[in-house]
C-alpha cells in the first residue's frame, strides 16, 4: 500500500491438553506449547509491531507457587524481546533443575498449560508499556483472576464507563482495555459469589468451596452479562487463572479468528496461516468462532462453542483481505487477484484498450497479487482479441501474419523498488519532501514517451506518498500517462473498529469533496453538515443516521476520482494521471464472505459506529483532534 496504515492487533492462544511430561517425551521439550507460541506471533508480526506481550498460566499449582506469569516489550522487535527474555531466563537455571519437568512446572514461570500471546499497533493514543496487552485482574482467588488481551476497538466505551461507575466501581481511566477488564472482572466477580453461596449451602467448607467454583465456573453466563451492551468489533480472549479460558467474537464477525483442536492441543490465532504453518495443516482442518459465539475452554481441556449474542448480519472486515491479514492465506490470495481482475475492464477502458503501448506494475510489495489478477484479466481480453482477428483473417491468415498477432504481449515490468529507508530527521522542511520522495528505486530504460503506465496499489487513503514519492519518481521514467488503479473503493469514511483511519480530513477523498465544493463556491456546505451531525448526536444511538454520507451523495465516484488525481499530481509532472478505483460490486464479488464496507460505503454494521462517523465531522469542524470513541 502506497500510504501504509495501522491495524489492531493479533492474538495468539495455545491450550495443552495433556501433561507437561507428554510432550517432553514426545517432542523432547516440556516447553513445546511456549515454542508454538513463539511461532505463532511470528507469523502475525503484519498484526502489530508496536508492542507485544504475552501470559502463561500454569494449571494445578501448589499453594505459594506463582501461576500466572505476563511478559511484555515496546517497539518493533518486541517479540524478539520477550523470547529472549523467556530464554534467558531458562539459561540461567541449574541444568540439572532445568531437565526436571516437574521442577520447572513449580518454578520456571513459562512452563505452563496455558499461553496467550497479543501483537499491538497502536492505532490512535499511547505506546507505553501499560497500554500493551494482555491486561491483568489480579485477585488472591484464583478463580477471580482474568487475563485479557485481544484485536477489538469499542465505540460506546464511554456509555460503558458510567456503567461502571454505577455499579460503584472507580475505573482508572476511560479506555476499551480498562472498561472490558473490569466489566468482564464484575461479572465473573458475581459468578465467583453466586457459585461460593452455592457451596456453602451445600455445607461445603472454604477450601471445597474455592474447588467447587474451579470446577463449576459458568463462563457462558459471564459473557452474556459482559458483552450485551458492548458496541465494536472484537475478537478477545480471556484466561481465568484457575485454567478456564474463552475465545470471543463479535456479533457481525469483524475481526476475524481461527482456530484447531486435537487431543494434544487446543489453538487460536487471527491469521489462519499462522496455526498451519506452526501445526502443519491444511485449510480445512481449521474453523472459525462463529459471530456472536464464544469458544469456552473449561480447566479439565474440554471445549465447546456457545452463542453468547444473537448474531447479526455478517459483515466482517473486507480490509483483512484487501491489505491486511497474510497474503499467504489461500483464498485470502485468490480474492485478491479476484480485486485484480475485477478492475481490469474499467483500466482497458482507460487505455482505450491500447496494450501494444502500456506498461503495467505495481506499488510494492503487498499489491503485487491484486497486480496478477489485473494482468489475468487482461490477458483473458488479449486472448478474445487474438481468436477474433483469427476469425477475421480465416483462410487469408499467413504465418507471417499470425505469429505478428502472436507477437502482441502485455508488457509487465516491476519498475518502483523499495529502497532502504532514508533517514530525514537531518533535514530542513525544504529538504525532507526530497529524500522522502527518493524512499523508492525505479527500473529505467524500459518505458517509452509514447507510454502509459499503469500502477497497481491495494487502496489509496491519504495519497501523501504518491504525491510526495511514487508519482515524482515514476515521471522520471518519461511516460505520457500514469494510470494509478486502487483494487479498493474511495475510502471515505472512519473506521472504528481496529484501523488506523480516524480523522476525516486524512483522507484524500474527504480532501477532493472539500475541494469540489470550494470550486462551486459552497464551503458552507459543511457547516450544514456539521449542524446536521451534531443534532444526530442528541438521539439515542440506535436512531443515529450517518449524516456525513450526504457529503458524498453530492458527487459522482468519478468527479472524486478525477479530483483525487489532480489533489495528488505534483506541480512539477510532466506525466498526465489518472486515479481509477475499484467499485464496491467488485469488492463484493471478490470478497463475498468480507461484506464489511463501512468505510467506503458509510454503512456501519453497529449503531456506534454511525455516531462515531458524526462525532469524527464534528470534531473536524470544531478544530479538535481527539479519538471519536
Amino acid at each position: 500500500m502506497s500510504d501504509p496504515i495501522k491495524h489492531e492487533c493479533g492474538v495468539a492462544f495455545i491450550r495443552l491438553r495433556k501433561p507437561l511430561e507428554y510432550y517432553k517425551e514426545k517432542y523432547g521439550t516440556e516447553l513445546y506449547g511456549l515454542n508454538k507460541l513463539q511461532m505463532l506471533m511470528n507469523k502475525q508480526l503484519n498484526r502489530g509491531q508496536d508492542g507485544a506481550g504475552m501470559a502463561v498460566i500454569k494449571l494445578d499449582p501448589k499453594y505459594g507457587s506463582r501461576y500466572i506469569a505476563r511478559e511484555r516489550a515496546k517497539g518493533a522487535g518486541a517479540v524478539s524481546t520477550l523470547f529472549e527474555r523467556v530464554n534467558k531466563r531458562l539459561a540461567s537455571l541449574d541444568p540439572v533443575k532445568a531437565n526436571d519437568t516437574a521442577w520447572l512446572k513449580k518454578k520456571y514461570p513459562y512452563a505452563g498449560e496455558i499461553l496467550l500471546g497479543h501483537l499491538r499497533y497502536a492505532t490512535h493514543g499511547k505506546n507505553s508499556i501499560e497500554n500493551i496487552h494482555p491486561f491483568l485482574r489480579q485477585n488472591n482467588w484464583m478463580s477471580r483472576n482474568l487475563v485479557l488481551a485481544g484485536n477489538y476497538n469499542v465505540t460506546n466505551v464511554r456509555e460503558m464507563y458510567q456503567q461502571l461507575i454505577d455499579l460503584g466501581q472507580h475505573p482508572k481511566e476511560i479506555s476499551d482495555n480498562v472498561t472490558m477488564l473490569e466489566k468482564i472482572g464484575h461479572f465473573l466477580d458475581d459468578e465467583n459469589e453466586r457459585l461460593y453461596h452455592e457451596s456453602k449451602s451445600q455445607g461445603l467448607d472454604s477450601l471445597a468451596s474455592a474447588e467447587y467454583i474451579k470446577n463449576n465456573l459458568n463462563l457462558e453466563n459471564v459473557l452474556k452479562n459482559s458483552f450485551k451492551s458492548v458496541d465494536g468489533g472484537y475478537n478477545m480472549v480471556g484466561l481465568i487463572g484457575d485454567g478456564n479460558a474463552f475465545i470471543m467474537r463479535d456479533p457481525n464477525g469483524i475481526r476475524p479468528n481461527y482456530y484447531y483442536a486435537n487431543d494434544e492441543v487446543i489453538v487460536v490465532a487471527s491469521e489462519r496461516p499462522a496455526i498451519q504453518t506452526a501445526f502443519d495443516l491444511k485449510l480445512d482442518d481449521l474453523k472459525e468462532v462463529k459471530p456472536g459465539n464464544a469458544l469456552i475452554v473449561k480447566r479439565d481441556g474440554s471445549f465447546s462453542e456457545k452463542q453468547i449474542l444473537e448474531p447479526s448480519p455478517r459483515l466482517s472486515c473486507s480490509f483483512e483481505r484487501i491489505y491486511f491479514s497474510r497474503g499467504s492465506d489461500g483464498k485470502i490470495h485468490e480474492e485478491r487477484k479476484r480485486l485484480g481482475r475485477k478492475i481490469s475492464r474499467e483500466i482497458l477502458k482507460r487505455l482505450d484498450f491500447d496494450i501494444r503501448s502500456t506498461v503495467f506494475s505495481y506499488i510494492p510489495n503487498t499489491a503485487a497479487t491484486s497486480y496478477y489478477g489485473l494482468i489475468d484479466g487482461v490477458y483473458k481480453y488479449l486472448d478474445k482479441w487474438k481468436r477474433e482477428q483469427l476469425l477475421k483473417m480465416g483462410s487469408e491468415a499467413t504465418p507471417q501474419a499470425i505469429d505478428k498477432l502472436l507477437a502482441v504481449k502485455i508488457r509487465r515490468e516491476k519498475l518502483l523498488v523499495k529502497d532502504a529507508k532514508i533517514r530525514t530527521f537531518i533535514a530542513q522542511d525544504d529538504g525532507r519532501d526530497d529524500l522522502v520522495g527518493n524512499g523508492y528505486d525505479v527500473t529505467y530504460e524500459v518505458v517509452k514517451p509514447s507510454d502509459t503506465l499503469v500502477v497497481v496499489d491495494d487502496s489509496i487513503v491519504r495519497g501523501t506518498t504518491l504525491k510526495k514519492s511514487i508519482l515524482r519518481i515514476l515521471d522520471r521514467l518519461g511516460p505520457k500517462k500514469i494510470i494509478v488503479a486502487s483494487s479498493a473503493p474511495i475510502i471515505k469514511f472512519p473506521d472504528c473498529y481496529g484501523i488506523d483511519m480516524s480523522r476525516m480530513n486524512e483522507f484524500i477523498a474527504f480532501q477532493a469533496v472539500k475541494s469540489l465544493l470550494e470550486k462551486e463556491g459552497d464551503l458552507d456546505f459543511l457547516n450544514r453538515i456539521h449542524e446536521l451531525c451534531k443534532q444526530e448526536l442528541l438521539k439515542p444511538v440506535e436512531e443515529m443516521e450517518n449524516k456525513v454520507k450526504l457529503l458524498y451523495d453530492r458527487y459522482t465516484d468519478k468527479e472524486i476520482e478525477s479530483e483525487i488525481a489532480r489533489l495528488v499530481t505534483p506541480a512539477e509532472m510532466n506525466a498526465e494521471v489518472e486515479i481509477v478505483y475499484q467499485t464496491i460490486a467488485g469488492l463484493h464479488a471478490s470478497c463475498p464472505n468480507h461484506l464489511g464496507d463501512w468505510y467506503f460505503s458509510g454503512n456501519y454494521p453497529t449503531p456506534g459506529g454511525n455516531a462515531v462517523v458524526n462525532r469524527s465531522f464534528v470534531y473536524y469542524m470544531e478544530g479538535k483532534t481527539a479519538r471519536a470513541y
